[in-house]
């Protein structure tokens, strides 16, 4: 998808977000409604969801797509972007040290860390896409800004 038609998928994206999410400040719903959002939005989103820190491992959360993995622990890209506590685009995550392949058909990804009201990272936005280089430096900003809606600054 070009640029400038992504870049406008996004910002409708992020105005249709925040009309929906006004009715709780419940991030696991928050997380479901964005979850369903962009999945049905993107066609290259494989897999679209979030993973939740419990103590060092990140467990699964809202998602939509194939089965995940229930649990990350040790390695992986999701826990990579926790560890570096920044956005990751990976064009081929067959090239990635220690990729968790929780489905073989992915191919590319990128996840952005989720921070809750207190500044700390609470989970992570993860994207899969079944295509190499999918991602790029519109997805990541858009996510980003996009992750902030999870949780409701007062």
């Amino acid at each position: 998808m070009e640029t400038n038609k992504k870049q406008g998928r996004y910002e409708r994206i992020f105005k249709q977000l925040q009309g929906l999410l006004v009715k709780t400040d419940d991030p696991i719903a928050r997380m479901a409604t964005v979850a369903a959002v962009l999945s049905h939005k993107f066609d290259y989103f494989f897999w679209c969801g979030f993973y939740r820190l419990t103590g060092e491992k990140l467990v699964v959360g809202p998602y939509q797509g194939p089965p995940a993995c229930q649990v990350l622990e040790g390695t992986g890209v999701c826990l990579a972007a926790l560890h570096q506590k920044k956005s990751i685009v990976v064009p081929d995550v067959h090239k990635f040290p220690g990729h968790i392949a929780c489905d073989s058909r992915s191919n590319s990804e990128i996840v952005i860390p989720v921070y809750d009201k207190s500044g700390s990272i609470s989970a992570v936005l993860d994207v899969d896409s079944t295509s190499f280089n999918s991602f790029d430096e519109t997805d990541r900003l858009n996510l980003e800004k996009i992750a902030t809606l999870v949780y409701v600054i007062s």
